[in-house]
Parts: C-alpha cells; structure tokens; sequence
C-alpha cells in the first residue's frame, strides 16, 4: 500500500504536462485579413512554471 503512494506521489511530481495548440495571438494583417498565432503549453508541475514553445502562424482572409 506505501508503495503505491509512493509510486503515484513521485510520478505526479515529476512528470511535465504538454497540452495545445492554443491561440495565443490574433492580430489583424492590415489587407483585410488575420494573422493566428498557435503556441503548445507546457506545465512544469515540479516547479510551477508555465511555458510556451513550438509555435505556428497561419493567416486567414476575410471577405464580405
């Protein structure tokens, strides 16, 4: 029974979480359109930090 506490305590502690992408920038491209910005965000569970990486841009026109 320790033993599998101990397992679940070390494996939630020490694991990062990794979720997305998400859109984290919408910004207009001034000729009638829109630049997307999509990030991943990681979770350092350890440490309590927060960070974004592996990012794209994609671009959308928009039209009457």
């Amino acid at each position: 029974m320790k033993l599998s506490i101990y397992l679940f305590a070390i494996a939630a502690l020490t694991g990062c979480t990794t979720a997305g992408p998400y859109v984290t920038n919408i910004s207009s491209d001034g000729a009638n359109g829109l630049n997307i910005e999509k990030c991943k965000v990681e979770l350092n569970a350890f440490l309590g930090v927060v960070n974004t990486g592996d990012c794209s841009n994609s671009s959308i026109k928009l039209s009457r």
